[in-house]
């Protein structure tokens, strides 16, 4: 299908992007791999789309105990990211690696796979398991908001109105951390039908995120077979809520072993 009439403003700086925000039902374009299949479709019917893919919201460095990702960094330039080599980061490359195809990896960004916060979405199952926080802009300032409270439910986040996300930030991990990202895909999506992120800290303990199997994605509390067993999964034609339960168990397991092996290999990595 063709899209509706629509406005389009490329913004020059973050300040024009948030002011043209303010018009009645505008909408971000980042990498576009989201909205324009959803404008096609006329699911979305933005009256203005405000393109920010030339803004200078890019670069993955470490900064004052941070690994700082810039919102508009492609899935592409994640997976080449030299810091992301790290054992204890290797879950962002490695999940970025997998998503979507190639147009997808060089026009989609982290910034706006996070807004667009798709339940079966890779990237914010890594971003809950490594602790990430995200720092917003909007006509109000700037604030910061864990990526444990971003995901509400199905394309639904805590983002307010005319909010930005600008940055991706995770606490630089101890040496002898590891982590790991592994899904089970369906064949002709490529979308998780579960998919678990693991980050192993030097004392041996985890911390583990799913998502693909409910409504946004969560970290497992406590013990996680009975968090597995608790949680509402859902189902549907290509994997029914029983075997989307073993799935979340199967690569949960799978995604701690290989977490735990990437933690050894950090202990004495040099970049």
């Amino acid at each position: 299908m063709i899209p509706a009439t629509v406005e389009y403003l490329r913004a020059s700086s973050v300040d024009e992007a948030l002011a043209a925000l303010a018009k009645p039902d505008a909408k971000l374009l980042a990498g576009g791999q989201s909205l324009l299949p959803a404008m096609k479709l006329r699911i979305a019917r933005p009256s203005l789309v405000v393109d920010i893919g030339g803004l200078a919201l890019g670069g993955v460095v470490e900064r004052d105990g941070e690994l700082v990702i810039g919102a508009l960094v492609t899935w592409d330039e994640l997976e080449r990211a030299e810091l992301l080599r790290r054992p204890a980061y290797r879950a962002l490359a490695e999940c970025a690696a997998g998503i979507g195809d190639l147009q997808v990896r060089n026009r989609g960004t982290i910034g706006g796979g996070l807004a667009h916060a798709d339940p079966a979405s890779d990237m914010p199952a890594v971003t809950l398991a490594l602790g990430a926080h995200l720092r917003l802009r909007s006509p109000d300032g700037v604030r910061t908001l864990n990526a444990a409270e971003l995901f509400l439910g199905p394309f639904t986040t805590a983002l307010s109105e005319g909010e930005l996300i600008t940055e991706v930030v995770i606490p630089v991990p101890p040496a002898s951390s590891g982590s790991a990202y592994v899904a089970v895909e369906h064949p002709a999506s490529g979308f998780a039908l579960a998919g678990a992120a693991a980050f192993v800290k030097p004392d041996g303990s985890s911390r583990v995120a799913l998502t693909g199997v409910a409504a946004a994605p969560f970290l497992l509390e406590g013990d996680r077979g009975e968090a597995i067993a608790a949680a509402e999964i859902f189902g549907d034609r290509f994997a029914p809520v029983d075997y989307r339960r073993h799935l979340a168990r199967t690569v949960v397991r799978r995604a701690i072993e290989l977490a735990k092996a990437r933690a050894e290999e950090d202990a004495t990595w040099t970049a």
